[in-house]
């Protein structure tokens, strides 16, 4: 059997690749309208956490005041960094972090995003995710302001069209809504690609072969990508 990709090498040796696959979900522009419907980004200071190659810091940087980048991976925020000065944009700065220890400020910020990535951390397969998970929410909430806003963005499931979220990560997502009150939006991400044949090649990189197969036997440039939002005020 095929070995799943490791997540920790792609970002640290393969942020490019990685910028590639990204670049082609959510090709209706469904996430920065999920976004809208929970906050308003003009003029607020925001954290991007696990902001990776810059997927939610390129939606929300046109309108936010400032902007602060946080990843474990440095090669990620450099993909992110490019991005933003190509775009002409100088709020921003970038740094390595851990969810469970931010270098920020009490209050300092109105608004907190983490995008796909506290799931690394409060996944089942983590032996104390839910030490972790304590640690992340208690990292966010220290930083928002009151009246701020925490956005939560995770998957739930890649290649099919209704919602099938890892199983690993259930528990991690009632978590969320039963011990830390958020309310939860679910919608649709899907990728769309050039080609059917970078389609399966982009899919295998990240997802694994089982996926790939599936996308390749499909024929198709748009796989379906399930995404869920958790939300809560401050």
């Amino acid at each position: 059997m095929a070995e799943a990709p490791d997540h920790d090498r792609v970002y640290a040796e393969q942020a490019d690749k990685y910028e590639r696959l990204i670049a082609r979900e959510d090709y209706e522009g469904r996430i920065p309208e999920a976004i809208a419907a929970v906050v308003d980004l003009a003029g607020k200071d925001m954290a991007d956490l696990g902001a990776g190659t810059g997927r939610l810091s390129v939606i929300a940087a046109p309108s936010v005041r400032s902007l602060v980048a946080l990843d474990q991976s440095a090669a990620m925020l450099a993909v992110l960094a490019e991005r933003l000065r190509a775009a002409g944009f100088g709020h921003w700065r970038t740094e390595v972090a851990d969810h469970r220890s931010l270098p920020l400020a009490d209050a300092s910020v109105d608004v907190a995003m983490a995008g796909w990535t506290q799931c690394y951390l409060a996944s089942m397969n983590q032996p104390d995710w839910r030490g972790n998970l304590e640690l992340m929410q208690s990292e966010l909430m220290r930083i928002v302001r009151p009246g701020g806003a925490i956005l939560i963005f995770e998957t739930l499931g890649t290649g099919n069209e209704t919602p099938q979220p890892p199983d690993v990560l259930q528990p991690y997502y009632e978590a969320l809504e039963s011990d830390y009150g958020y309310s939860r939006t679910e919608l649709r991400t899907d990728y769309r690609f050039r080609t059917p044949e970078e389609a399966a090649e982009l899919t295998s990189f990240f997802f694994g072969p089982s996926l790939a197969a599936r996308v390749r036997e499909s024929g198709s440039i748009i796989v379906p990508e399930c995404t869920g939002l958790w939300w809560k005020r401050v």
